[in-house]
C-alpha cells in the first residue's frame, strides 16, 4: 500500500456546535474525508498572544487519508472562524482492514 492511501485522523477543534457541524459536512460532502466524528465540548486551556485563555471547543476526529490531508488543510483554514486552528494529523499504526478500506473508498481515492 502507498504512503498516499494510507487512513490518517486529523484533530481540529470548533469554537461552537454548529462550526462543527458545518466542518464536518462539508469534508464528507466534499469527500474529503470518509466520517468525522463530533466530540462533546471541552474546555480548553492555552496561551494565545501571552495571555492564558479558556474557551469551550469541540472536538472533531476526522478520518481521511495522507493524499486527502493538504484539501482537507485547506478546507478547514479556509472554512474555520479562529486565527489559528489546530489542524493536526495523526497516523494509524492499525485498524480493522475492512474499515480502512471503507475511509479510503469513501474519501474519493478507490471504487470510482
Amino acid at each position: 500500500m502507498s504512503q498516499s492511501t494510507e487512513v490518517i485522523v486529523v484533530v481540529c477543534n470548533a469554537p461552537d456546535e454548529a462550526t462543527a457541524r458545518a466542518l464536518a459536512s462539508a469534508l464528507v460532502e466534499r469527500r474529503l474525508a470518509a466520517c468525522v466524528n463530533i466530540l462533546p465540548a471541552v474546555q480548553s486551556v492555552y496561551r494565545w498572544h501571552g495571555e492564558i485563555e479558556q474557551a469551550g471547543e469541540w472536538p472533531l476526529l476526522i478520518k481521511t487519508t495522507v493524499s486527502r490531508y493538504a484539501e482537507v488543510e485547506t478546507l478547514l483554514r479556509e472554512r474555520h472562524p479562529y486565527e489559528l486552528p489546530e489542524i493536526i494529523a495523526l497516523p494509524l499504526t492499525a485498524g480493522l482492514p475492512g474499515y480502512l478500506d471503507w475511509v479510503r473508498t469513501q474519501s474519493g481515492l478507490e471504487g470510482h
